[in-house]
């Protein structure tokens, strides 16, 4: 792998982690593409923290008042964010000890990634039935947002895409579901990280340059894509992603097909 594939590779990571349009169906697209075998174990992992790393500069003050809450019980209602968003990452963890290795086989299909792009494209358009939501997260929406997310672990199936729209279809505010989107990646990518935790302190040194590099492409793409997220939900045009997806599945069907 060259640091020109790392680049594109950590470009896609960046912008893709939040635009819903699965960053994890464009990696194996184009892993499978450039001839890079690496993008669904390790190096994907160092993706993910470069956009981690965002959230956490990002959103700085909610995290800040989240952290506080742990340690003050009147501050009831983000104690309950915070078991909201433990709860919803609940499902996820499940589906990957019970599906493990088809989740891992799953990455090294293009095919199987360009097909679930659709999917992501129906989901996104689902959002015009419902664009202007008044309610709250609550204990059932984290959980079915959450098994939202456990089905995103497929390549192809954008998380940010998925969750966020299944957050407005359950009448939450776009703007709240997104913002609880974006929280629930902390969990989630702590939660790969701990899995692939052995790997990750056994990188071969003479990689570890390129992954860095890699991790910081991520990371600046990565705070573009959130303000870009923020900007199209205010605007109403989240379901504009949808055509993007089926046009990159469409692509993806023609090669690999």
């Amino acid at each position: 792998m060259t640091y020109l594939d790392t680049f594109i590779l950590g470009l896609l990571q960046g912008l893709t982690e939040f635009l819903p349009v699965s960053s994890s169906g464009h990696l194996v697209i184009m892993g499978s593409i450039l001839g890079v075998s690496e993008p669904g174990g390790t190096f994907e992992i160092i993706l993910h923290l470069g956009s981690l790393l965002a959230i956490f500069i990002l959103f700085r003050k909610k995290i800040s008042v989240l952290i506080q809450a742990l340690f003050n019980s009147s501050m009831k209602k983000e104690r309950l964010i915070i078991g909201y968003l433990f709860i919803g990452t609940i499902p996820a963890i499940v589906a990957v000890l019970l599906f493990k290795d088809f989740f891992e086989n799953s990455f090294t299909n293009p095919l199987l990634a360009s097909s679930m792009l659709f999917v992501t494209g129906f989901i996104l358009l689902s959002t015009r039935i419902k664009n202007n939501g008044t309610k709250e997260i609550l204990l059932v929406s984290a959980i079915i947002i959450g098994i939202g997310q456990a089905f995103a672990i497929i390549p192809g199936i954008s998380r940010s895409g998925t969750t966020i729209s299944i957050g407005m279809l359950l009448g939450l505010k776009p703007s709240e579901a997104a913002e609880y989107s974006f929280l629930l990646v902390i969990p989630a990518i702590l939660g790969a990280v701990v899995l692939k935790f052995n790997e990750l302190v056994n990188i071969d040194t003479a990689l570890v340059g390129q992954y860095g590099f890699g991790l910081l492409v991520t990371f600046i793409s990565s705070m573009f894509a959130v303000y870009a997220v923020l900007a199209l939900i205010k605007k109403g045009k989240f379901e504009y992603f949808a055509y993007y997806c089926f046009a990159v599945g469409a692509f993806g069907l023609y090669l690999f097909v």
